[in-house]
């Protein structure tokens, strides 16, 4: 098995999938820190794409935990 391979299969492991769901949430402390400055300065455009990227990670977040789902149901030592 190539390195590609392996690392495109790790992908779509639970692992990799744990992996995705950490690196999202740490953007989350990125458009914390866009929020608290957008509020300081009573910048509504910026709160406003705070929001949306807030918005966006809520989004990436949920496909992440329907994904790990998935991958529950189809282990078979809980079936």
């Amino acid at each position: 098995m190539s390195n590609l391979s392996k690392a495109k299969g790790f992908k779509k492991s639970k692992a990799g999938t744990y992996l995705s769901i950490g690196t999202t949430l740490f953007g989350a402390v990125s458009v914390l820190k866009q929020v608290k400055t957008a509020r300081s300065e009573k910048d509504t455009l910026m709160l406003a794409d705070a929001v949306f990227s807030a918005a966006a990670i809520v989004t990436g977040v949920a496909v992440l935990v329907r994904e790990l789902r998935r991958l529950g149901d189809d282990d078979v030592l809980l079936g």
